[in-house]
């Protein structure tokens, strides 16, 4: 069978921090994300057996490194590097620029965000027990050109579109049964940023116990609980010491159907982003952090 050049998972998110022991402490000790492998400037952190799902970097700014997106074999991952080629992305390593990672490439797309898509990570049995999510599930990032990410996103990984809101509000884009990996929103003025990076955890129970362990921090939820009506998930979100948000979720749709046709909303209607009463904190989109400058 041809490839079609497709991802299978979402694989990790790579942060740089000014706040480096700061972002560490809260992964840890708020989240429940423990740290596989470490050195002065980089901590690798995991909440499954992968050796790692989120990666943060002490730098003097707050920014995207990359995002890491995972290939099933090597014939899809082939067929992906050919379609970046062939879109003209400016390619950044032909090798995996991360540890622990059997091969892949990375590249520059659009709005500046680096993708690294690989093959494999070695499998840690280290779950230490306690609190803490099951595992990374999605990312959003704001954008500019929403419908250009999306096509991007659907013909470089054959990403699917699970729901759409009015034509370039915001689009939901699943790799695999998870209802979204990957949600794009519209933002109008600066630089595109990632908003959020999420993780999936067994029940509305461990978000309440969030905000607990953050009032106990002197801190508090940025938003939440809230039933999403795209991905019909319960979230509860707060934002880390970089200046990105944290969401933990549980309830989150699945889709086993590949080919199910898109779900819209109307721009107009308020429950597509939250089920029960329709209202959004005014501030909750000032939050994010930009992609590193490659150019």
């Amino acid at each position: 069978m041809q490839a079609n050049g497709s991802i299978s998972e979402m694989g990790y998110v790579a942060l740089q921090t000014r706040m480096f022991s700061e972002s560490v402490r809260n992964a840890t000790d708020i989240y429940g994300l423990f740290a596989v492998d470490s050195t002065d400037k980089k901590v690798y952190l995991s909440a499954t057996d992968t050796h790692h799902e989120i990666i943060y970097t002490k730098s003097d700014q707050d920014a995207v490194d990359h995002i890491g997106l995972v290939a099933p074999n090597v014939d899809e991952l082939d067929a992906i590097r050919e379609k970046v080629r062939r879109g003209g992305w400016r390619i950044l390593a032909e090798q995996p620029i991360e540890t622990h990672i059997e091969s892949g490439f990375a590249f520059v797309g659009p709005e500046g965000f680096t993708w690294h898509v690989y093959l494999g990570m070695e499998k840690w049995d280290q779950r230490p027990g306690g609190f803490g999510p099951d595992r990374y599930g999605h990312i959003n990032l704001l954008t500019h050109d929403t419908v250009g990410m999306k096509n991007f996103l659907v013909d470089t990984f054959d990403f699917r579109v699970s729901e759409r809101v009015g034509t370039d509000v915001a689009f939901f884009l699943r790799c695999n049964v998870d209802h979204h990996g990957i949600a794009i929103f519209k933002k109008e003025k600066g630089p595109g940023v990632l908003h959020h990076h999420a993780w999936q955890t067994q029940s509305i129970v461990d978000l309440g116990r969030l905000g607990d362990r953050l009032r106990k921090d002197g801190r508090k939820l940025l938003w939440g609980p809230v039933r999403h009506g795209a991905g019909h998930n319960i979230a509860a979100y707060a934002v880390e010491p970089c200046g990105a948000v944290i969401e933990l979720y549980t309830d989150l749709e699945f889709i086993y159907d590949r080919e199910r046709a898109v779900f819209e909303w109307a721009e107009a209607d308020p429950f597509w982003v939250n089920q029960w009463d329709g209202q959004v904190p005014g501030d909750i989109f000032n939050y994010g952090i930009p992609p590193v400058d490659r150019s």
